[in-house]
């Protein structure tokens, strides 16, 4: 795959896609949170709502019982009158009822029924009649002696309204007077309002329903006096025990809390009702959800598009720089790579051109190092074509001979013989040049064999020293180096010079490095001379027909070790002359 591709696939599937799963787990379970928080809410709601009306209703259960035990009740109630003047009386009388609805704010009033023809309904003491003897809530309470809170409707007191609104929750007592041999009811009429405001400021549609099924209370008034079954509540909550239902309601999915409140002394149940649609409670996470899943998807959109635009820029730079690379791998080593920036490629870029800079470095040298051993290879060719044409300088050979011969006659020939050895040592040992290297000791010997016979020409005019660091014998160095400076010393020094001229040859021995000093106090040479010679030796052959042997030395010295181990000359007339130069210690035992 191209980079570009694997970019846009690692991005989707270990981006993209974790970040969409993420969200909408995050969005799942922030509904189900919000659901879990607002039935929580509601069942804190009902609890709350069940606590208060136990409280509510302790207040008339604790007058209904005052109630059952008062004498001027019972004697009022069970009283015969002649004449509705006594009558009147007697009800002027009796205030406690009154007295009751006065001090507390929940009852809104106070009735007793009872089988006493001689009564007058005052809207607080009524006679019983056919409609309440035939009456539900009635004959509910005629069987048990227990406290009921039931809702109780006007068409279940009297036909007529215009005896006075019954419509709300109630509760429903027995009261028997023995010594009578009747039975009476005690109504305790709460006031709707006081439910009504209690349940006002919940959040969800709350109500308040007797073991009838009607609503006794509720949030909405307009569904006070109802049934259950005009809720269209898909269970039937006078069978279900469970206090959170998932159902419908009117065909909505929603959520219905129940709980139970069994009244004081009461035999009768009171159902706290709590309903909410899911949808009222995920809308608000349902927007949030989207909301988040929007900003999302836009972000995740925006960056695949950035992530492909940055693949497209990355791998438009790297086509680049593979082209670049591909004309280096066909040779040619001008390409520039132009790629800026300070990221990865852009260091890749640089370093190219680095590369590229550091090859044709390399080149140089090995283009520079490969004529520098043609030149070293030619110069050891020609020095060994010299040496083989004439290893010895004729001129030098024939004064050597001379001398021999002169001094064979003068003396004896132990001394003659001594240094036709010599010579014919110096002669072996030319003849030997063609090896590449050889160590200092032979360059030594060579070198003292040379000074004896020039001292037997010369006699008490030549004097050498040599001084030679034991550590530096095992060291290679090219042939015929040494030698040919001691024979420039020896020609040159002794020319025009009367007196004994010193030769001295001195090798020492650095931590990598070796220093080669030959130096004499012959004549020496002017400094124009030596300005002359200095730049003789730097010049190719065939610009330079003098000071051959110098000129050779110094170009081996360079072709081998560099220009900085070439001859450095340092003459003056009349005090002498030093060639020195330094090389590299390479020491190796000597086979």
């Amino acid at each position: 795959m191209k980079m570009k591709n694997k970019l846009i696939l690692f991005y989707c599937v270990f981006v993209m896609l974790p970040v969409l799963v993420v969200g909408i787990s995050l969005t799942s379970y922030y509904r189900r949170e919000a659901l879990s928080r607002a039935i929580d809410q509601a069942t804190n709601n009902v609890a709350k709502i069940k606590s208060q009306m136990s409280s509510m209703l302790t207040v008339p259960t604790n007058i209904s019982s005052l109630l059952v035990f008062d004498s001027n009740l019972s004697e009022l109630v069970n009283t015969r009158y002649e004449s509705p003047l006594q009558l009147t009386k007697a009800y002027h009388a009796y205030e406690v009822f009154d007295n009751y609805v006065l001090q507390y704010q929940e009852i809104s009033n106070i009735r007793f029924f009872i089988d006493n023809p001689t009564l007058v309904d005052n809207m607080s003491i009524a006679p019983i009649n056919d409609e309440i003897r035939s009456s539900i809530w009635y004959n509910s309470v005629l069987k048990n002696k227990g406290t009921y809170w039931l809702y109780i409707p006007d068409k279940d007191i009297y036909s007529s309204s215009s005896t006075g609104s019954i419509n709300k929750l109630s509760l429903i007592r027995q009261v028997n007077y023995q010594e009578y041999k009747r039975t009476g009811i005690l109504m305790i009429q709460m006031k709707p309002d006081v439910l009504a405001r209690m349940l006002y400021q919940e959040p969800f549609e709350t109500l308040v329903a007797d073991q009838q099924g009607y609503i006794a209370a509720a949030k909405s008034q307009e569904q006070v006096g109802r049934t259950l079954d005009s809720l269209d509540i898909g269970v039937d909550l006078s069978n279900d025990t469970r206090k959170v239902i998932k159902t419908t309601v009117k065909g909505v999915n929603s959520y219905v809390i129940v709980d139970e409140l069994m009244p004081l002394y009461s035999i009768s149940k009171l159902k706290i009702i709590s309903v909410f649609a899911t949808e009222d409670i995920v809308r608000d996470a349902n927007r949030v959800s989207a909301l988040g899943l929007g900003i999302i998807l836009g972000v995740l959109v925006v960056a695949l598009g950035m992530v492909n635009a940055i693949s497209f820029l990355m791998t438009k730079r790297l086509l680049r720089l593979s082209r670049q690379l591909n004309q280096v791998a066909l040779g040619n080593f001008s390409v520039l790579s132009n790629i800026d920036g300070n990221d990865e490629i852009g260091q890749l870029s640089r370093q190219f051109n680095y590369m590229v800079g550091s090859i044709n470095q390399l080149i140089e040298r090995v283009v520079e190092t490969n004529e520098r051993n043609n030149k070293l290879e030619l110069a050891q060719k020609e020095i060994k074509f010299k040496m083989m044409a004439s290893q010895i300088n004729p001129h030098f050979l024939f004064n050597a001979l001379e001398s021999i011969r002169m001094n064979a006659h003068i003396k004896g020939e132990k001394e003659i013989a001594n240094t036709v050895r010599l010579l014919g040592k110096l002669m072996r040992k030319n003849l030997e040049v063609g090896r590449d290297m050889a160590p200092i000791k032979d360059e030594i010997e060579m070198v003292r064999s040379y000074l004896e016979i020039q001292k037997f020409r010369y006699e008490d005019r030549l004097a050498y020293t040599l001084n030679v660091d034991p550590d530096c014998m095992a060291t290679l160095i090219p042939p015929l180096i040494v030698q040919p400076l001691v024979e420039n010393s020896v020609i040159h020094g002794l020319e025009n010079k009367e007196g004994t001229v010193q030769v001295k040859v001195c090798i020492l021995c650095r931590d990598d490095y070796i220093d080669i000093r030959v130096s004499d106090d012959g004549a020496g040479m002017t400094e124009a001379r030596l300005e002359e010679i200095r730049s003789v030796i730097g010049r190719p052959e065939e610009e330079s027909k003098n000071r051959i042997g110098l000129r050779n030395v110094h170009q081996r010295l360079v072709l081998y070790y560099g220009e900085g181990s070439g001859l450095h000359i340092d003459s003056r007339e009349g005090e002498g002359t030093t060639i020195e130069f330094s090389i590299p210690r390479v020491a190796e035992p000597i086979q």
